[in-house]
């Protein structure tokens, strides 16, 4: 048996009242071969929680439960069915290894473990053996199906199932898991109930023995009182007989005891009435104890909740810090950008009255020339302006040539007034901008996108024939 510093703890608690199916036992091998180490995989249900203190040992199963195995006559289930083994008290254990506790045992893994039981402390013979789930209070919660320590067999057979079976196999181990999951819930509120009367038996028995004891010490007082006022009676009985002489003054004196006899009897009901007064306070006392131990159990619990409830909020609050500060950011961003883009807009806006200020000065300009020359403006055909580098050159936009070419320098048409054809790119008068002349009494349309415009919007009909041009 395996040599530890400290001994796992152990209890002498009847198999009936463990709960084999709290830890589950998987990937267990039918036998293991000697001479090497054996891990042992167990799973932990919903309800169980670990504890420091517990530990998983190996122990050896039933005879009988052995030669029903051999047979083939024995089938085992794990899901909550008790499990009749070959040992009466968990401390019959062969060799057990110690368990770990888990980190975080809301993480699914961590439901999940594993403990490896070296070699050398294994059994050596060819025994049927099996795993034991033992708590730290000695109760077993979990046990693995047999098992021994042999070589392989050649004689072993490989079952081979189809893939239905198989999938009838899973559907009914689902439905025996889901079965298992409410049986362990009933389990579970059984326990918790038979738990709760078992403490409860246990504190009416310490009170009856309580109270006998009380009681018989009561009894045996009384009985020696009894046996003594027997004993002075009868000297007294014995005394009147010799001293007959005396009758009178022994008979005055025998009323006398009589009468401290029945004092005293009645001082005796009193202390037993008493003693009976003080075991019902007692109880009292005792019933009220227990009521504040349940309340300060249920204040600790809601303490338990409050504490985390208030370490929830502060998570809660840092997280909503921390969302606050990055949206503090993003808004700081967006407002940069937005002042980036007024300022661009600001530019554009005052770029586009330049613009439209200096259009307004060349059609005054163009205006005020047509007025020089007799003509109206809105009469005339479509003309697109040229220049030249020297800006003597006729332009051959009119017809007639401009009379006023050499009178004033600055009448000249600026770089930004002629327009080219927004189709064929020509500086000069081309068929398109004669179609347009032909339309141009009654409306105007876009020789790219077809779009009409009234003729009075002739401004914005030749910056949308631009736009295409760009």
């Amino acid at each position: 048996m395996e040599e530890t510093i400290e001994d796992p703890p152990t209890s002498a608690v009847l198999l009936d009242h463990c709960h084999f199916s709290q830890v589950i036992f998987s990937s267990v091998e039918k036998f293991y071969i000697p001479g090497g180490d054996v891990t042992c995989h167990y799973t932990f249900t919903q309800h169980f929680i670990p504890r420091r203190k517990d530990w998983i040992g190996i122990f050896r199963a039933f005879k009988c439960f052995q030669d029903k195995l051999e047979q083939g006559l024995l089938k085992w289930r794990s899901q909550g069915q008790k499990l009749q083994v070959g040992w009466k008290t968990t401390r019959e254990y062969y060799t057990f290894m110690w368990v770990t506790l888990p980190i975080d045992l809301n993480n699914k893994s961590a439901k999940q473990q594993e403990v490896q039981f070296k070699a050398y402390y294994l059994p050596k013979d060819d025994e049927y053996y099996q795993f034991c789930y033992v708590d730290q209070d000695g109760v077993v919660r979990g046990a693995s199906i047999p098992f021994q320590f042999r070589p392989e067999n050649e004689e072993d057979i490989l079952v081979v199932t189809t893939q239905g079976e198989v999938e009838e196999i899973e559907q009914h181990n689902k439905e025996l898991c889901k079965e298992n999951q409410e049986l362990k819930d009933n389990c579970v509120s059984l326990q918790k109930q038979n738990s709760d009367m078992q403490a409860e038996l246990q504190k009416k028995q310490e009170e009856l023995e309580t109270l006998q004891s009380i009681n018989k010490k009561l009894e045996l007082k009384v009985k020696e009182q009894k046996d003594y006022w027997e004993t002075e009676l009868l000297q007294l009985k014995e005394q009147n007989q010799k001293m007959s002489s005396e009758n009178e003054k022994m008979g005055i004196i025998v009323d006398q005891l009589q009468a401290q006899l029945s004092t005293q009897e009645k001082e005796m009901e009193k202390l037993v009435q008493g003693d009976q007064d003080k075991t019902e306070q007692l109880e009292q006392l005792k019933k009220e104890n227990d009521h504040l131990f349940l309340s300060l159990t249920e204040q600790r619990k809601d303490q338990k909740k409050l504490e985390q409830t208030v370490e929830q909020m502060k998570q809660n609050e840092t997280t909503a810090m921390k969302k606050q500060q990055e949206l503090m950011d993003e808004n700081f961003d967006l407002s940069k950008r937005l002042s980036e883009n007024k300022i661009i807009c600001n530019a554009l806006q005052r770029e586009k009255e330049r613009l439209e200020g200096e259009n307004d000065l060349l059609k005054r300009e163009n205006s005020r020339l047509l007025s020089y020359m007799g003509l109206d403006f809105n009469s005339l055909p479509y003309q697109v302006p040229t220049s030249d580098e020297g800006g003597a050159g006729q332009n051959p936009g009119l017809v007639y040539g401009n009379p006023y070419s050499g009178i004033q320098e600055s009448s000249s048409p600026s770089p930004l007034s002629i327009k080219k054809c927004p189709i064929c790119k020509a500086d000069d008068i081309c068929d398109h901008i004669l179609e347009q002349q032909q339309m141009q009494p009654l409306c105007l349309n876009c020789p790219i996108c077809d779009k009409i415009f009234p003729a009075t919007e002739k401004q914005i009909f030749e910056d949308h024939v631009f736009c295409h041009s760009l």
